[in-house]
This record gives C-alpha cells, structure tokens and sequence, in this order.
C-alpha cells in the first residue's frame, strides 16, 4: 500500500470513529460526565488531604499549648514556693550570729559582749529589711493618727498631745514598699 493510501485509510477511520461518536451523544455525555467526576473525587480527596493536616496541626499546637501552659504553671507554683528564699538565707545568717553569741556568752559569762552581739545583730536583720524595701512606720508621740498605717488600741487623755495624736507607740509597724504590712499599735490621744 502506497503511503497516500493509508493516509487516507487512517483519515477516512478517524472520520468515522468522530461520526460514531456524535451518533451516541448519550455515550458522550456519560463519558464527559465520568471525567467530571473522577476530576471532583481527585479534588475532594485533595481537599480532604489538607483538612487532615491542618486538623492535625491544630491538635499539635493545642497540645504545645497546654504544655506551655502546665510548665508556666509549673514555674509560677515553684516560683511562690521559694520566693523568700534569699530573704530566708539572710535571716539564717542573723540566726547564726545570734546562736553564736549566745554560745560564746554562756561560756564566758560576758553579758557585755552579749549585748554588743544582740546589737550587732539586730543591725543585721534591719539591713535585711530595708534591703528587701521594709520600712518602719512612724508612729513617735506626737504624730499625728492616720488609720491607714496606726491601729488605735487604747485611747489616753493627755495634756502633753493633742487630740487625736499618738501618745505612745505599743508595737512597731512596718511598709513593704508601698503595702502596710503590719499597722503600728498605738495609745491615741482623746479629749
């Protein structure tokens, strides 16, 4: 067969495989539709696909989260739990002195350098508080009552102050910074 003859063969066959085809529009429309639909399948999967991984990143991130969250708990709870630890190891050297004093003056029977000792100390545990922001609160005879910082527990009428000053300081009280932490008690003057 000459090559200008199968040419036309295979035209004249491709012909009449397209006029088969629009002779059974049903058979095409059915296969168009099976391409649609293997088209949406291959989509939703697809679709589907990243629902899973983000689903699956959502639930990596809320479970990092949560772990974030019970070690800042965690961290908050140990953090009260050992908050007065250096104010605690200064009072433990303050302890250690005094022990120290009270030891060397029953040996010696040196009262003196007892006193000296108790003294020294105490200037210890007052560096202490004013180091950790404590203050003493005012409270000398003549100041006058402020119910924010003094706590009246007696009252005294007296020539020497006037009313509604303090006559005398019972207890000393003492500031956190700011915070009244203890209130000083106090004799107030009453008229």
């Amino acid at each position: 067969m000459s090559k200008e003859m199968k040419r036309k063969a295979e035209e004249a066959k491709r012909k009449h495989d397209e006029a088969a085809k629009h002779e059974n529009p049903e058979e095409e429309a059915a296969e168009a539709e099976e391409v649609v639909e293997e088209s949406l399948e291959d989509k939703i999967d697809k679709i589907e696909a990243e629902v899973e991984e983000w689903k699956q990143a959502y639930l990596r991130k809320q479970a990092d989260f949560q772990n974030f969250t019970k070690r800042k708990e965690n961290e908050l709870a140990d953090l009260r739990k050992y908050a007065a630890e250096k104010v605690i190891l200064k009072v433990v050297e303050a302890v250690d002195n005094l022990e120290r004093g009270v030891a060397a003056s029953a040996e010696t029977k040196d009262f003196d350098s007892l006193v000296k000792g108790v003294e020294m100390t105490l200037n210890q545990m007052h560096g202490i508080m004013n180091a950790e922001g404590v203050e003493a609160i005012p409270a000398d005879m003549g100041t006058k009552y402020d119910p924010y910082v003094h706590q009246a527990v007696m009252t005294e009428a007296s020539e020497e102050v006037e009313n509604d000053h303090i006559v005398m300081e019972l207890q000393k009280g003492y500031k956190l910074k700011d915070k009244v932490i203890r209130p000083s008690m106090v004799k107030v003057c009453k008229k």
